[in-house]
């Protein structure tokens, strides 16, 4: 059944229960005052049917003391937390009075791109600090996401809460209302199926919220809760910058890595994606996320319009470059953003139309090149037939004219401006006698027959993106080459393999080996892959016959002699774990991980 609210809180040795704040399916989380220090607190009270199970409760304490680690800006605080002979379970923490993440999205319904970049900015870093430290929240999304407003710094800082205690109730699989643990939204697709969780579980779902920041909805929804986790299963989801084209592809392109389907498609590290949000955000003079995200809150409609001037012309002046750079693709994809926000601008329209024109001049040359060689060498045949026949006295046979639209065009930048396209008048083959000559063989090699399914594409433009950062792909056997932030081809439409390794040989990874489906369509398609990663071995070594070493960032735990297989999704991972056992006094340890090597700690 569902848990309503408390009518009667229960009293606390060290602190009394003012009023309730918040209610969930784990949890009441109550305004309080600490009579020891006189300070006002949040404390979370764990729901009686949770307090009763003993794993739940004991997992809700362990976790709880491992955040109490955490000591970053954006992270809410952990003060205090129960003691085995309280008759409650909870968990003392900041007081935090400013509005939840899911209220701002509510209350605007078209969030800045760029604000809400800011917002995910800092979620990186605190998600970096906890990774660090072994700590994955699972949890991630706007509900547990507050933001605290300082007047008088003019900031506005992100406070991630909740850290690990979705956790706690892993033994029951479900909430008191019987839903699947966590917002189904927002789980990673390794949740859902019970698969390892990891930094890219928490990437996926930070990807999720700033999608829904950006666009105004959801990726993944439906009309039950079933459909939304099919549908997060499948990875279908409308790309963001159809959804609402002020996102621009740039930004599409960031989301996209985050929520990839496959956790190894995903961006390795919270700090590589902070670095590509803020490689762009630096772009438009946004240096500073808080005081970027203070300056909207404070009057959201003014700073809309001035950024939103202040926008264009950036986009218009980074196109130009990218124009003049040769990169059709980067200007096409910041003009089509402006064009978004000014729409009647005409100056920017021209801007468009002269890039697409320009593109269009540059395929008809090409044809025009390709069809000149061929016709001159036509012509060149065709004289020297002429004398032949006239040494050999040889009666000519009939071919048919050159038709120089039978030439295969050139694969080129696909821009998604709508511009009319110029309108070729096809001048008719004259009636009279043809042209003789003698029968020459085709040039196949040059000039092609129509293409049987209406002259469809033949070659696409793909995306290479990789993990770790250091890795090479090989298409289709060819050389390896870096990929580095992204490596861009033109492919033939159809299957082709893709195999990523690393520059040296490593026992931590061994390469991989995809086959991916080119497909005809609009841009680039995107590739994402990387190596794959040798698990990790964990053991304990020594101390007492009971000595156990528990490890909740892995969801392990190692008894003494004994040594577990970690699954890795990147080379070195951090974790922190607690040490017990007879005649030992309870610790923790900090271990650093490494793929495909033994790890071993001792007591």
């Amino acid at each position: 059944m569902t848990i309503g609210p408390s009518s009667a809180p229960p009293d606390l040795v060290k602190y009394r229960l003012l009023d309730e704040i918040g209610h969930g399916g784990m949890a009441t989380v109550y305004r309080a005052l600490d009579v020891r220090l006189n300070r006002e607190v949040a404390v979370k009270l764990m729901h009686p049917h949770l307090r009763d199970n003993t794993e739940a409760a004991a997992r809700f304490v362990a976790e709880a003391r491992a955040v109490a680690q955490l000591r970053h800006q954006g992270i809410v605080e952990i003060y205090d937390v129960s003691d085995e002979e309280d008759d409650e379970r909870f968990l003392v923490a900041q007081l935090v009075r400013g509005p939840s993440l899911r209220k701002l999205v509510k209350e605007h319904e078209e969030i800045p791109p760029e604000i809400a970049a800011c917002l995910g900015l800092q979620l990186c870093e605190a998600l970096g600090h906890a990774h660090d430290k072994g700590i994955i929240h699972r949890d991630v999304k706007p509900e547990n996401v507050l933001l605290e407003v300082n007047e008088s710094r003019k900031l506005a800082t992100v406070k991630l809460t909740d850290f690990g205690i979705a956790k706690v109730i892993d033994a029951q699989g479900v909430t008191s209302t019987g839903q699947v643990l966590g917002s189904p939204a927002h789980m990673a697709p390794e949740q859902i199926d019970g698969g390892s969780i990891g930094v890219r579980t928490d990437i996926f779902s930070l990807g999720v919220l700033v999608y829904e920041c950006m666009v105004g909805h959801l990726p993944f929804e439906g009309k039950n809760p079933a459909q939304v986790l099919r549908k997060v299963l499948d990875g279908a989801y409308p790309e963001p910058d159809r959804e609402r084209p002020k996102v621009g592809s740039r930004w599409a392109a960031i989301l996209a890595r985050a929520i990839a389907r496959e956790p190894d498609d995903r961006w390795a590290d919270v700090r590589e994606v902070a670095a590509a949000m803020r490689q762009e955000l630096e772009a438009f003079g946004i240096t500073d996320p808080r005081a970027e995200v203070y300056a909207y809150l404070s009057d959201p409609d003014s700073y809309v319009k001035a950024f939103s001037e202040r926008l264009v012309e950036a986009l218009k002046d980074r196109a130009e470059e990218a124009r003049k750079r040769g990169d059709t693709q980067g200007a096409a994809a910041d003009l089509n953003r402006a064009v978004a926000y000014a729409p009647d601008d005409q100056h920017l329209l021209h801007q468009l139309t002269s890039l697409a024109t320009g593109v269009r001049r540059r395929e008809m040359l090409q044809k025009a090149k390709r069809a000149g060689i061929v016709l001159a060498a036509f012509a060149a045949l065709g004289t020297g037939a002429f004398l032949f026949a006239r040494w050999v006295h040889v009666e000519p046979v009939l071919t048919p004219a050159f038709d120089p639209s039978a030439v295969e065009p050139t694969a080129l930048p696909i821009i998604t401006a709508s511009i009319p396209a110029p309108r070729v008048t096809r001048v008719p083959r004259p009636s009279a006698t043809p042209t003789r000559s003698l029968r020459i063989p085709p040039m196949h090699t040059v000039v092609r027959p129509p293409s049987p399914n209406g002259g469809a594409k033949t070659e696409r433009e793909v995306r290479i993106t990789a993990h770790p950062g250091t890795a090479l792909v090989s298409v289709d056997g060819s050389a390896p080459v870096p990929v580095g932030f992204e490596l861009r081809r033109k492919l033939p439409i159809g299957p082709h393999s893709f195999t990523f390794s690393l520059p040296q040989e490593d026992d931590c990874c061994e390469a991989r080996t995809s086959s991916v489906e080119v497909v005809e369509g609009d841009g680039p398609q995107q590739i994402n892959g990387g190596v794959r990663y040798r698990d990790a071995r964990l053991s304990l070594v020594g101390g007492p016959p009971d000595a156990t070493l528990d490890c909740p960032a892995i969801g392990k735990a190692v008894k003494n002699g004994e040594t577990v297989s970690v699954k890795m999704i990147q080379v070195d991972q951090r974790i922190l774990c607690f040490l017990s056992g007879s005649g030992i006094p309870p610790s923790q340890k900090t271990i650093m991980l490494r793929a495909g090597r033994p790890n071993a700690v001792t007591p």
